[in-house]
């Protein structure tokens, strides 16, 4: 199992994403993974940096530590002609350690250009020939296409990768997760639903990594980090298509209003013992992800980098050995 680390764009600045990445290879994180937003989910998170900026930052700031979006929308915002040599110049920056997470998007995001938000079904139909499109361009070769959802006219990629990156497919659900076993080259979940991955596995995804996010919220006592995940990231409590569907920040502002301390905690694993986060990271394990990345809700990550390196990190590698242990 890999362990790695959430860049929240829409928490942090863009300075403060590249610092975090930087301590996050330092403490022992196998990878990030940076959101790609256009707007934040509420006003009160504040941030939401253009990501290819940030990510360019960080190949200049660390060494070792992987860098996967989760997830960039090649559908209507950015065309995937712009993904693909955004994504193809990323990996000649930091080669080896580029993947590219790829999803069908949110209206919070994408209705800003002004093509309006297809419903879900074309979403997928769009993400596949997109995906298409992004690999041709990764050939080096000069592409021409006219699909039904996308046009490309005399484009070649002239930075362009020796070993193009991998492309993450993220799922909700199973066919979204067929789709990422058969044109991706891996897949990203936000929660533990084992049938997901063995849709995955059984439409070519086996052997492919999976990917999933455990949020939470770190603090020196249960009932702060309570407080800040209901203030900073009420939205993990959420539901169905809700956020996919509702375009704006106050939308989900209205939308989270009723929702407890206690129904946010839910969803976000909160306080200073690590006992919780490491239930919830067997919870995805089980469910067949093998890469987990860890969502620290809040302004105090460097609380956390020291939660994670004093107490959490030998934790799970005692985890580890347990698991591959004969019985």
């Amino acid at each position: 199992m890999k362990i790695g680390y959430a860049l929240s764009s829409e928490e942090h600045a863009p300075s403060e994403l590249v610092r975090c990445a930087s301590r996050a290879e330092e403490v022992g994180f196998d990878f990030a993974m940076i959101s790609d937003h256009f707007h934040p989910w509420i006003d009160r998170q504040g941030e939401s940096s253009f990501v290819w900026s940030v990510i360019g930052a960080i190949a200049a700031s660390t060494e070792r530590i992987e860098v996967v979006t989760g997830v960039t929308c090649p559908l209507i915002r950015i065309h995937p002609a712009i993904v693909a040599q955004a994504a193809a110049t990323v990996s000649d920056m930091m080669p080896g350690r580029f993947s590219l997470g790829l999803g069908t998007g949110e209206n919070l995001n994408e209705h800003v250009v002004g093509e309006g938000w297809p419903p879900a079904g074309q979403r997928l139909s769009m993400l596949e020939e997109a995906v298409a499109v992004i690999r041709d361009l990764f050939s080096g070769e000069n592409v021409n296409h006219d699909g039904p959802w996308f046009a490309v006219e005399n484009a070649k990629l002239y930075t362009s990768p020796d070993d193009p990156p991998p492309i993450l497919m993220a799922a909700a659900g199973q066919r979204a997760a067929k789709l990422a076993g058969g044109a991706g080259d891996g897949l990203i979940s936000t929660s533990p639903q084992a049938e997901i991955v063995d849709a995955f596995r059984a439409a070519g995804g086996d052997g492919k990594p999976a990917y999933a996010q455990v949020t939470l919220c770190w603090a020196t006592s249960e009932a702060e980090a309570r407080r800040t995940g209901r203030e900073v990231w009420p939205n993990a409590g959420l539901q169905g298509e809700l956020t996919q569907e509702l375009p704006l920040p106050r939308h989900f502002e209205q939308a989270v209003e009723p929702l407890s301390e206690d129904k946010v905690a839910e969803s976000v694993v909160c306080g200073p013992d690590p006992k919780p986060v490491l239930e919830s990271i067997r919870t995805y394990q089980d469910a067949g992800f093998d890469h987990i990345y860890l969502h620290q809700v809040g302004p105090d990550q460097d609380g956390f980098f020291g939660f994670f390196e004093s107490e959490l990190m030998s934790q799970l590698e005692a985890h580890d050995r347990a698991r591959d242990s004969p019985i």
